[in-house]
């Protein structure tokens, strides 16, 4: 693909992709900073994103960005009630269990689902887009839940779904997961920075 045809793409590019897009950026760009009006862009993103993927035929990603509209909510509760003396929001660190633990459960959740969308659908990329669509899951709970993890997680769906939104012509929504995974960077390093912080001030 050239550059002129890439830059047609993205111009062509349906409005609600557009705006579904802008969203996102914002969202995570809030998410980085811990600010808690980033589960309101977030609501309006997944919202819009919904009907982008099932016109794509990505039924993995449709359906995961319904279960998104609840963590949004879920998401905000959880964060207005576990902040610290000085309003911050208190992060949970990161073992070797957890990461064993949800990274085991990621991946058997994409192969079952794989499965399932390639068999009986007619689903595109149907193992990438089930892979997205559970490490996505994890990585979202993670985060409701505060876990340091999280930005792990996100980084890995980034990478996979940059590649199965370039090859759908979904070229405003490719560019938006590239900037998902250079924020994704910048968010583990943010918030390991905070929660090295936040340990310090615990100790005696």
């Amino acid at each position: 693909m050239t550059i002129s045809e890439f830059i047609a793409g993205f111009l062509g590019a349906s409005a609600i992709e557009m705006i579904a897009s802008l969203a996102g950026f914002i969202c995570v760009y809030l998410l980085i900073r811990r600010n808690i009006w980033s589960w309101g862009f977030g609501l309006l993103q997944v919202t819009l994103f919904v009907w982008v993927f099932y016109q794509s035929k990505l039924y993995s990603d449709a359906i995961l960005h319904v279960f998104y509209i609840g963590f949004q909510f879920y998401g905000w509760w959880n964060w207005i009630h576990h902040k610290g003396a000085r309003s911050e929001l208190i992060i949970v660190g990161t073992t070797t269990r957890d990461m064993a633990l949800w990274s085991s459960v990621s991946l058997l959740a994409a192969v079952v689902l794989g499965f399932m969308m390639d068999r009986y659908t007619d689903a595109s990329f149907a193992y990438a887009d089930a892979f997205t669509t559970c490490t996505s899951l994890v990585a979202q709970l993670l985060l409701t839940r505060r876990h340091l993890l999280n930005w792990t997680f996100w980084i890995a769906v980034d990478i996979v779904a940059i590649i199965i939104y370039f090859q759908k012509g979904l070229y405003p929504t490719s560019l938006l997961y590239i900037t998902f995974l250079i924020m994704s960077c910048i968010g583990q390093y943010s918030w390991w920075k905070q929660y090295k912080r936040q340990m310090g001030e615990r100790e005696p």
